[in-house]
């Protein structure tokens, strides 16, 4: 016993002396304690094997990292450890990594662990099967799928990862899931930052929470704020809307969320579509604020309503929602059209009102051209304020309101500028199958009108006042007029009625304005300026983890020992992607580091004090 202690005293003085020989030249690994030490040949010529004691742990030391073991095999000529059992690497005071298996190239730096690994770092824990680690570069990598834990921002897995120290970023690849206790985040890259909790996705992701569900294909999300930006083909179903647009900011701790450029918010309860260029969508108040080239859709089976202005807000729970458009106001369908400064439309009454400038004069040129004006195929109707009625279950015209300035006018089919005209204090029309069929003018009631025969010849222009009129319209012409309490009226042939006595006072005859299509509701807004996205880097792959100073390192590493498989080269990972079996036979060969076989330490005939010590070992699995 005291021959073989000795033995080991001068063995481990042996390998010290020779550690401090090349300290100066290059720091080698240096070993701090080992309760046992033996060289063993059958291993390998200049490899030594180092055990625990009952006291303490194996323990080396390389250039500010302390790694302990229950058994290490130590291959000095190649500055090499393989560490078994209970392995634990310390880097400074705030990385740490324990896994069953490690080994480590003093000369290129890199570390390989196995079994059971655990990177722990102040911010989140790292665990995986299998971890590579470059000190030089200070990166961390599996391939083997891995799990990080944040107790802020939750859970991530993924197939692939890196761990980026100097910079405090983790970059994960290929089925990355982060799970919240408010979301699920699945993304195909996730660049994460520990610290703040910053998280930039890339490719196809979505984010899916109680609440709503977000997919974007480049995208930023703060998970201790909670706030995201995404980009490319960005969408967010947010309950019975979804909201799409070239950029997207979205809040959930308010519920809120914002878009810019080439907007559509749709309503799947309502069938209706908002379009524009920047919007605001308040969750909680079930809100909506769009502008620039506002439109809103009113999605029917048959014939869709369109509704244009500056600003368009669409307010209210699904069953009581209602939609307010300012701002140079315009509606269309194909039978139908009207121009406001603001029209508000009731979804559940189905009451569409198109309400005048009532804070300017009605002789100000901005109040006129705004003053409202309804067009229903050749009739045009003005007032102060008009009510469109429809029946919200068939989805038709059920009726309307012009209140106070009433004006009916209809161009007369044959002269040039002949206008029927019908006006008084109010007006009420009905409607069949979208058409008015039916209207009365109440007080103050006047009319021209062109009188003809059924061969459309002139008989003569009828003018006169009344009481109230009641029309009748049949095939879109005037069929027959009642005068109610009439005061006077005549019919004049056409050479005796003045030229100048053919417009009631306030005419105003519009048709040029009217929209006839859906394109020209955006006649007259002024150019369109749309802001440039930015804000979020391009895509760049991820580096190989064997990279050019990989290869250089490891290639130096094997030069001193060129009669012996090079130990720095064994167990690095294959290029991101390829796996056992893959099929390569189509793609170029790369010429980078030829990996030698691992080197079998066991030796056949082991010295008592190694073997005894590695039955402890087996026993309690350490081996």
């Amino acid at each position: 016993m005291a021959l073989n202690s000795l033995k080991n005293l001068l063995l481990i003085t042996t390998i010290f002396l020779s550690a401090i020989s090349f300290a100066q030249e290059k720091q080698k690994i240096t070993i701090e304690y080992a309760g046992i030490a033996t060289s063993d040949p059958e291993i390998e010529d200049g490899a030594f094997v180092f055990l625990r004691d009952e006291s303490q742990q194996v323990h080396f030391v390389h250039k500010g990292v302390n790694l302990w073991c229950d058994k290490a095999v130590y291959y000095q000529d190649q500055d090499y450890i393989e560490a078994f059992s209970n392995v634990n690497m310390q880097q400074g005071d705030s990385i740490t990594m324990i896994a069953k298996y490690v080994d480590y190239s003093g000369k290129t730096e890199i570390a390989v662990a196995k079994g059971d690994v655990v990177l722990t770092e102040p911010n989140s824990v790292l665990t995986t099967d299998k971890l590579y680690f470059d000190r030089t570069r200070q990166l961390a990598y599996y391939d083997t799928s891995g799990k990080v834990v944040r107790d802020s921002s939750g859970t991530i897995t993924s197939q692939i990862g890196r761990y980026y120290m100097n910079a405090k970023k983790y970059q994960f690849t290929k089925d990355v899931v982060l799970v919240n206790p408010d979301y699920t985040l699945n993304t195909e890259r996730l660049d994460f930052f520990p610290d703040n909790g910053h998280a930039y996705l890339f490719g196809p992701s979505t984010i899916v929470g109680e609440e709503s569900n977000i997919y974007t294909e480049r995208g930023f999300y703060d998970t201790k704020a909670n706030t995201g930006y995404f980009q490319r083909n960005a969408k967010i179903d947010y309950d019975n809307r979804t909201i799409e647009g070239d950029s997207i900011y979205f809040d959930r701790n308010r519920s809120f969320a914002s878009a810019t450029n080439n907007i559509t918010v749709t309503d799947t309860i309502n069938n209706s579509i908002v379009r524009g260029h920047y919007a605001e969508v308040w969750r909680d108040k079930d809100s909506v604020f769009i502008t620039k080239r506002a439109l809103a859709i009113t999605v029917q089976e048959k014939d869709s309503v369109y509704l244009h202005a500056d600003t368009l807000m669409v307010t209210g729970k699904e069953d009581n929602r209602i939609t307010r458009a300012y701002y140079n106001a315009k509606l269309y369908k194909s039978d139908l059209a009207g121009k406001a400064d603001s029209i508000h439309v009731n979804h559940k009454t189905g009451l569409t009102e198109l309400i005048n400038l009532s804070r300017f004069s009605s002789t100000d040129a901005f109040a006129t051209a705004r003053k409202p004006v309804l067009w229903n195929i050749g009739n045009q109707m003005t007032g102060d304020t008009i009510h469109l009625i429809s029946n919200v279950e068939t989805e038709k015209l059920d009726s309307l309101k012009v209140f106070n300035n009433a004006f009916l006018v209809s161009k007369d089919t044959i002269s040039e500028d002949g206008y029927n005209q019908i006006k008084g204090q109010q007006l009420i029309g009905l409607f069949r199958d979208n058409e008015l069929y039916n209207v009365d003018i109440i007080k103050n009631a006047e009319t021209i009108r062109y009188m003809r025969n059924e061969t459309n010849e002139l008989i003569g222009i009828q003018k006169s006042k009344s009481g109230s009129i009641n029309i009748q319209i049949v095939e879109q012409a005037i069929e027959e007029v009642r005068f109610i309490n009439q005061i006077d009226g005549n019919i004049f042939p056409e050479p005796d009625f003045p030229r100048n006595a053919r417009r009631l006072r306030g005419f105003d005859w519009r048709g040029e304005e009217r929209p006839n299509s859906v394109e020209d509701l955006f006649n007259d807004d002024p150019p369109l300026v749309l802001p440039k996205i930015s804000g979020l880097d391009e895509y760049v792959p991820p580096e190989d983890f064997v990279d050019d100073s990989v290869v250089e390192r490891v290639e130096e590493a094997g030069k001193a020992t060129p009669n012996k498989p090079n130990k720095a080269a064994q167990n690095l990972p294959k290029e991101e992607g390829e796996k056992e079996g893959d099929s390569k036979e189509n793609e170029p060969k790369k010429e980078r580091i030829t990996t030698q076989p691992k080197v079998d330490w066991e030796p056949k005939n082991k010295p008592a004090e190694v073997s005894e010590e590695k039955k402890k070992l087996k026993a309690s699995g350490g081996l």
